[in-house]
This record gives structure tokens, sequence and C-alpha cells, in this order.
């Protein structure tokens, strides 16, 4: 448990920089990358059903390893469309750069059998995950300049066959969340951080109602995060609080065998991201809000479709495509989170060079709708800024596994 507590704090300093809607991260995994993570709740085709459906253990035999990372290279380049000041401070014409970077999702789980009814398993990765930092000197640096948010999760879980067919499974999260913002003011560069523990549960149904056919259904809960850091302005700290709820998910999956070669796999996700009402940083010795950021953010659906073709014994191919919501509505798009519904295209492929062993390499490119933004922030009596412009938006992951059962 401590070794695992150790990879928790470790994959804290890796996880960034969202691929899914808001600051999800669905990058759980390469092997599902391939199919752009349709099917998840229902493939249980590695350890990685863990996290994606605990339910899905059962249908694993003796022990499973499965290792992955995916590099994800988001893209947001900013274009003035007439950004402007109240104020004494020009704000200039430097566009910020490109707000993107690359960032990684390392992921590590297992699972192992019991009995043949009862099997545990244990997952460590990063669920949700955002960075965005632009030059220190850009146009809209009043409002943002870094925006960045790690998660790092421990999930230990267990799944019980209740029959043949049906399969039932439980998890309990323990999640560790530490963000950091950064933006101008009159005064300087402000610097808020902070970090907390939160604590949720994922539950799995599992159910094969044909040979041919399998039915997932996946829900994980809510987590409460109650950041505590400091603010760090013109050479002063504050300590400060701040509260944010990473949303809950459901994912209903169909997995269906179409012939001995191939496989067609199907997704529908719903995040209650409603629940992301605002951003208030809060100073503890009084309770008073020294930022309040609205967001009133949306829920969003996503809806994947994949297949996989079985070359041979030792080589699978997969493709997927998939259409992500996102939960930010126009009126309240911040240069911190500049989000637009995206299109997934995705390809992977297995190679097995032993009956136990696989790798996984997995691409996919995200087609990101070019989100506008139109926001006025008030710094002091008489001086606002208006931040007015368009991104051009993409994301590029790739990803690699390791599966194996002993």
């Amino acid at each position: 448990m401590w070794a695992a507590l150790g990879v928790v704090g470790l994959l804290a300093g890796f996880s960034g920089g969202a691929a899914g809607a808001g600051f999800q991260l669905l990058e759980q995994n390469a092997s599902g990358l391939g199919n752009a993570y349709a099917g998840t709740a229902a493939a249980a085709e590695d350890a990685s059903t863990v996290f994606f459906n605990p339910a899905g253990m059962s249908a694993l035999k003796g022990r499973d390893l499965a290792v992955s990372i995916n590099a994800i290279r988001p893209s947001a380049k900013f274009s003035d469309r007439g950004s402007s000041t109240t104020g004494p401070v020009p704000l200039g014409s430097n566009p910020g750069g490109d707000a993107g970077d690359w960032s990684f999702a390392p992921a590590l789980y297992y699972v192992h059998a019991l009995s043949q009814d009862w099997t545990v398993g244990i997952s460590v990765n990063a669920p949700f995950g955002l960075k965005t930092q632009y030059d220190p000197s850009w146009i809209g640096r009043f409002q943002a300049i870094k925006s960045e948010l790690r998660t790092a999760a421990i999930t230990p879980t267990l799944s019980y066959r209740i029959n043949l067919s049906t399969s039932v499974g439980l998890g309990i999260r323990a999640q560790k969340a530490e963000a950091e913002l950064t933006n101008a003011t009159l005064a300087g560069i402000a610097q808020v951080e902070g970090d907390d523990w939160g604590y949720g549960v994922s539950l799995g149904l599992l159910h094969q109602p044909t040979p041919a056919t399998r039915l997932g259904l996946a829900y994980q809960s809510q987590i409460e995060h109650k950041l505590e850091g400091d603010l760090r302005l013109a050479g002063t700290v504050t300590p400060v609080r701040a509260e944010v709820t990473l949303p809950d998910i459901v994912t209903f999956s169909i997995a269906h065998q179409l012939a001995p070669r191939w496989e067609l796999l199907s997704d529908i996700a719903w995040t209650n991201w409603s629940k992301f009402k605002r951003l208030d940083i809060v100073r503890k010795s009084d309770g008073a809000i020294v930022s309040s950021t609205p967001e009133n953010w949306e829920d969003s659906w996503r809806f994947a479709l994949g297949v996989n073709y079985r070359y041979s014994q030792g080589w699978k191919l997969r493709a997927g495509v998939a259409y992500d919501q996102t939960p930010v509505r126009d009126d309240f798009r911040t240069a911190r989170i500049p989000d637009e519904r995206r299109f997934w295209v995705a390809i992977g492929v297995q190679y097995k060079p032993l009956p136990n062993s696989a790798l996984d390499i997995g691409y996919a490119h995200l087609f990101v709708k070019d989100p506008s933004i139109h926001r006025t922030e008030p710094l002091a009596p008489a001086f606002t800024t208006m931040l007015r412009g368009e991104y051009d938006n993409k994301v590029d992951i790739v990803g690699v596994q390791l599966s194996h059962t002993f």
C-alpha cells in the first residue's frame, strides 16, 4: 500500500493536459485509445478494466498486470479580435503563444482472482488533469497565465461473479488533487496553489446475454476536493482555500463479436459537469472571497464507436471514432479552459509475442471546434479588461501499454 501511495505522488507530478471534455482524462490505457475509448465498460480485455468497470475483472483469469502511458499534446492558439481595457496599463498585442504543451498520463493496473467467483484488483492513475500556460506578457494576462490541475488516484476494487453471465464490481477511490493558478494584477503576478485528498466510489455491472455480446454499465462517483494552500502576491503570502467537485460519470458500453475476426464496440457516457458552478478563492482567516469566477458548466455526453480486426493470432488492428460534447457554455468560456466540442479519430495495433503478453500502441487526433471568447474581468474600480478573440485548438495523443497474464 505504501508503495502504491508513492506512485500516486509520482503520478500527481505527471498528469495534466486534458483531452476529454472539461478537464477529464479519458486516456487511462493504450489498448482503448485505438478504439477512441469505445466499449470501455464492456471490453474487459485486460487489467485496465479495474478503472473502467470493476465488474470486468471477473472476465479475466489468474493474475493480470497492465502498465500504460499516454503522451498528450493539446494545442491552443489565440487570435485577438478586439480585446480592450479601461485601465492605465495597455494590454499590448502578444497573442500568448501556444497555451498547450506535452503532458503524460501513466497508469498501473493489477488483477488477482481469489476464486472462481471473487476477484480483487487495484488501479493507480490520473483521472483528471489540465494545463494551459501563456506567455507572461500576453494580451490576456490579467485573466490567466498558468492554469494547472493534477490528480492521482489509487482504487482498490472487488468483483463478484453472480452467475456465468453476470458480474458486479466495487471500487473505493482515494484521490489527490493539486492546483496552481496564476495571472497578472496591478501589483504583480498572483499565484494560488493548493492541494487536497478526496474520496469516492466506482460501481460496475457486466452482463453477457449471448456468447457474442457483453453489456457494461459503470458509475464513478463525484469527488469533492477542499483545496488548501497559499496566495502569493507582491511579497505577501495569504492562506486560502477553494472547493472543487470533480463530477460523477455514468458509462454504458456494448462489445459484440460480429464474426470470428471482427468485434464491434460502442460507448455512451454522461458526465455531471453541471456541479461546476463557480470557482471561489476564499481567504482562510475571515472567509472573504478574494477571487470569484462564474463557470456555470453543463452536463456533457460522449458517444464512441470502435472496431477490432484480428489479423492473426499475434496481431489485432483497432480503429474508432467519437464525439465529445463540451460542458463549457459560450458565454462563460475562460482563457484558463478554452474548451469546445471535439471529434476523435483513432487507430491502434496490438502485438502478442507470447500467448500471455501483449503490447498495445494507439494514436488519436482530436478535431476541436474553434472556440470563441468574449470575457470581461474587473481588476479594480474603473479598471476592467475585456478579452475577445478565437482559438485554434487540436489534440494529439500517443499511447503505449504492456499487459501480461501470470
